[in-house]
């Protein structure tokens, strides 16, 4: 596997750990933030291992269709996509710190793990 194409698996690991890291010192913005990045790393990752051109977008959805991922696995990514722009922009007068709980972060990670143990099993 080449350098280039398996760093983009590696960064997702570790945005994976950080969001854990970020979940347990509540920090549940970041935390979710952070396992969408997981995510969309590691399905770019797939991406570019199959010999294609890196997609510079953040549709987690688009991205797992480009792949042929299974439909659980895409409508796991319907979940996780939202909170893309929901944690990190300020809407109103609510911050983005305080736009996700310690429940919804955890079913996030929890999404987050399951796409990136099947991401590893498509090697």
């Amino acid at each position: 596997m080449k350098a280039d194409v398996e760093v983009w698996l590696k960064q997702a690991n570790r945005d994976y750990k950080s969001a854990t890291n970020s979940l347990k010192s509540n920090d549940y913005y970041v935390a979710c933030l952070l396992s969408q990045q997981a995510v969309e790393k590691a399905l770019k990752f797939l991406h570019l291992l199959k010999g294609k051109e890196l997609l510079r977008i953040h549709d987690l959805v688009k991205l797992a269709r480009e792949i042929n991922a299974p439909d659980d696995l895409i409508e796991k990514c319907a979940k996780i996509n939202p909170v893309y722009v929901e944690v990190r922009y300020p809407e109103g007068s609510e911050m983005p710190a305080e736009k996700v709980n310690k429940k919804e972060a955890q079913e996030i990670l929890e999404l987050s793990r399951e796409i990136l143990r099947w991401v590893k099993k498509q090697i």
